[in-house]
């Protein structure tokens, strides 16, 4: 089959690979699109060490081929999103069974184009802040695969005003059509939001911004954490304070979730998948690679200012 290798120096290289063959409660995916992510970005700069060469990505869809011991054989045929710890651009992946979501009803690329960040962004609204009727919202990384998600499942949860915060100026107007009632940059960023206090901020930056985000929350106010975009630097936060503000700070893994809990990883995926297929979100697809041109979408995606998702077309 063909696919793509993370070499040891960094470069992605196509190569022909042998055809996987599922395991005991696997199932073998022929994948038509794969998405691109952040985690493609990370592996390559080794924050998460994996055994080179590697065939990285994380979120593909296709239909399954075939399935290991203990997969009922009526799903060989069934189409899916295909939640990935690797393997994803190749024309063939292997996953467990439960972390190969059901996507009938949603076409390969916008599934693939769901990939983590669907069942992220609506596990962060519905299920980390369970954002309520009026809540004011405040998101960052707005242009983003999760940032577009979020801003629509906050809407449809009755938040009453959404706030997001993208990277730089000409990147306003798309945020809005997501949703947002205001958008403002980075550089405005926290200076254009005195005054205003929110219920829910979620944030995947990091440093002084995760600083800057604590000062915002409203008493009760929870703020999300999945992420780290900016810096890897650790950020101290006063728990008392908290407690005098019934404020929490909350953080969300869904790779640590897709292994310790993939039941309910799959199920929180199914639930916003429905959602796609009903028409309640929508998932833009801004660009679109060959398999060959994998390295050239995830050098993109890591210089910054993309707007919603990419995908690698495999089959």
């Amino acid at each position: 089959m063909k696919a793509v290798v993370l070499r040891a120096d960094d470069r992605f290289e196509p190569v022909e690979r042998p055809v996987p063959v599922p395991g005991p409660g696997e199932v073998l995916v022929r994948v038509e699109y794969a998405g691109v992510q952040w985690g493609d970005v990370l592996v390559r700069g080794g924050h998460f060490p994996v055994p080179r060469p590697f065939v990285p990505g994380f979120e593909a869809a296709g239909r399954i081929e075939a399935v290991g011991a203990g997969v009922p054989a009526d799903r060989v045929g069934e189409r899916v999103l295909a939640l990935l710890q690797g393997g994803g651009y190749a024309e063939f992946a292997v996953l467990p069974a439960v972390l190969a979501v059901p996507a009938e009803g949603v076409d390969a690329r916008s599934a693939a184009a769901f990939g983590w960040v669907g069942p992220t962004a609506y596990d962060l609204v519905e299920t980390v802040t369970r954002v309520r009727p009026g809540d004011r919202v405040l998101i960052h990384a707005a242009t983003g695969g999760v940032g577009t998600l979020a801003a629509q499942f906050a809407a449809a949860a009755g938040a009453g005003r959404i706030v997001g915060v993208v990277g730089g100026p000409g990147q306003e107007d798309y945020a809005r059509g997501f949703g947002y009632h205001a958008v403002l940059t980075r550089d405005a960023f926290p200076d254009a939001l005195a005054g205003e206090e929110f219920d829910v901020v979620l944030d995947p930056v990091g440093g002084p911004t995760r600083t800057a985000n604590l000062a915002l929350l409203a008493p009760h106010g929870r703020l999300a954490v999945y992420g780290n975009l900016a810096t890897f630097d650790p950020v101290r936060v006063d728990a008392n304070a908290l407690l005098m503000k019934g404020q929490s700070l909350l953080a969300y893994n869904s790779n640590l979730l897709s292994r310790t809990d993939p039941g309910r990883l799959a199920a929180g995926a199914a639930r916003a998948l429905a959602r796609l297929a009903e028409g309640t979100v929508r998932v833009d697809v801004t660009a679109e690679y060959p398999l060959a041109d994998t390295g050239t979408a995830i050098d993109a995606l890591a210089a910054g200012g993309h707007r919603g998702k990419s995908v690698v077309r495999i089959g």
